[in-house]
């Protein structure tokens, strides 16, 4: 007896679903990513059903390391092999639409609709026109009516009237219909741009199809490397002069164009590098010893100078350079890995635009000071000198803030063992005036036979503020280079420093000056030479 045609249907399906059950295709959503400077490793999370066999990962970007490829999920589920197909966007079922294609096509249904109702006005202001063109004769247009003349002057106005308001209503109408399609041309240029600059650089897609075994419902979790994406670090420096207290702020920016967007992910900042080498260089053996002459063979013409070789390490420093990632991350080297976990779910487009993110801040007391080098600048800065911070501290720019007030931008150094120096602007407050230079010459030694230089330099400094302050005076002073040459200094009053910043010849007075008290500082240099040596200053 032949089968009803539902009950036929229903058998067809229960015989299938089991078949079904064996694959899925994950719809995945990223949960969390960790940035690196010039990759990030990204976690994609996939829910199974009980008996399934297969879970396929879709429309992932081309530029995922495969090798960087890693899956889990619960003890419900058994995990098999893995494999990975890369293949154009074109070819994909599942990514053949790109993910701005449905806010694409939104706003040109939007656009069409606005230009079908502007196109119906033009339709009524057309006709409008016709009858004020030939209704005054009697006469009408190819395809209009026939309007009668109108039996008294009140009927007259009455129509006009009518006209009227229907005329500046439809052309009130059109202008606002164009000012409402100029805005949706503005809203569909970035995101038509930015369709054509994903499809032409990422053209590809990345598939990727785990085997498992999967008892019951459960969470499958992939992980996967992504080289392109990057942070940057960023700080402010508020200085309250009066308290003496300093805040840093650390900021991160953000940025990715990798081809799939972080929509709520948890962020977590990392100054690891994972695609840098992972072991040191070993040192290779120093071999001394004699060589031999090599026999010299004649020649009818000289031979012509050879190039000298560059060293092996330079040439392999050279090529390791071209490996590195787009990120300057120069400032990372030999510093242990510090990560910064945001809080909140942040969002970050795969546009490329960087997104701010705040990543804490540190308090700490300074110790304040004017300082000057009126050798080369006649004018004061004031600095602040503090502790460097714990953790690590990357290179970036700085804004400063004294007294509430912006004064500039600056670059925060990455701090080693000294201590971090940050300047907050001119101090207006502290006059520096340098003296004239005296530089005489002549002759000493045992019979005129060495030539002297003397160098005489003065300096005066002024405290214009109310309060006392700390003032430091810089002085570039002459080193010898070579044993003939001999230098003499005498300093007035004896500097702090002789060699400040760990610089040879870089001499710092510090002292304490009270309000409207002056300072005055000098230097004398006695340079003694052979006297027919030529002697080079610089």
């Amino acid at each position: 007896m032949p089968l009803p045609f539902a009950l036929c249907r229903c058998a067809i399906a229960l015989a299938l679903s089991p078949l079904l059950a064996l694959e899925a295709h994950a719809d995945s959503r990223i949960t969390q990513v960790k940035v690196y400077p010039g990759s990030a490793t990204v976690e994609r999370v996939a829910r199974v059903a009980a008996g399934s066999r297969t879970l396929t990962f879709t429309c992932l970007p081309a530029g995922l390391d495969a090798q960087s490829i890693q899956v889990s999920a619960d003890a419900a589920v058994r995990l098999g092999e893995t494999s990975v197909l890369t293949e154009p966007r074109a070819l994909s079922a599942d990514c053949a639409l790109n993910a701005l294609d449905g806010r694409i096509r939104a706003l040109e249904d939007q656009k069409a609709a606005l230009q079908s109702e502007s196109e119906a006005l033009d339709l009524v202001t057309g006709y409008l026109k016709g009858i004020t063109a030939h209704g005054a004769n009697g006469t009408a247009g190819e395809g209009m009516p026939l309007l009668r003349a109108a039996p008294d002057a009140k009927s007259v106005a009455a129509t006009a009237e009518a006209l009227r308001r229907t005329g500046q209503d439809s052309l009130q109408k059109q202008y606002l219909l164009k000012r409402r399609q100029t805005e949706l041309d503005k809203q569909l240029a970035p995101l038509v741009a930015e369709r054509s600059r994903s499809q032409g650089q990422g053209g590809n897609v990345t598939t990727v199809t785990v085997t498992l075994a999967a008892a019951r419902d459960a969470d499958v979790t992939l992980s996967y490397q992504v080289a392109g994406p990057g942070w940057s670090p960023a700080y402010r420096a508020l200085l309250d002069t009066a308290t003496r207290k300093i805040r840093i702020e650390r900021q991160a920016l953000v940025a990715q164009s990798t081809g799939e967007d972080w929509r709520g992910v948890k962020l977590t900042l990392s100054t690891g590098q994972p695609r840098r080498e992972t072991a040191g260089r070993l040192p290779a053996p120093w071999r001394i010893g004699i060589v031999e002459p090599a026999p010299r063979e004649r020649s009818a013409y000289p031979s012509a100078p050879m190039a000298a070789a560059a060293p092996a390490p330079m040439m392999k420093s050279a090529m390791d350079r071209l490996d590195e990632p787009v990120f300057d991350v120069s400032v990372f080297n030999n510093s242990f890995a510090t990560e910064f976990s945001v809080p909140n779910a942040v969002d970050v487009p795969s546009s490329g635009h960087r997104v701010g993110l705040a990543l804490g801040q540190v308090e700490d007391t300074v110790k304040l000071a004017a300082r000057t080098s009126p050798q080369v600048d006649a004018s004061a800065f004031l600095i602040a000198d503090m502790a460097p911070p714990e953790g690590v501290w990357p290179a970036g720019p700085l804004q400063l803030y004294r007294d509430g007030s912006f004064v500039g931008n600056g670059q925060w150094t990455a701090p080693g063992d000294a201590r971090v120096t940050l300047s907050f602007g001119r101090d207006e407050l502290v006059r520096v005036q340098a003296e004239p230079e005296r530089d005489n010459q002549g002759t000493g030694g045992f019979v005129g036979l060495r030539a002297e230089r003397k160098l005489q330099r003065g300096y005066v400094v002024v405290n214009r503020h109310r309060t006392p302050i700390a003032v430091q005076v810089l002085e570039a002073a002459p080193v010898s280079v070579n044993d003939a040459v001999q230098v003499s200094a005498a300093f007035q009053p004896k500097p702090a420093e002789r060699e400040w910043n760990r610089q040879p010849g870089m001499t710092m007075w510090s002292f304490d000056l009270a309000a409207g008290d002056s300072a005055r500082v000098a230097a004398d240099y006695t340079i003694s030479y052979p006297k027919d040596a030529r002697v080079s200053m610089r």
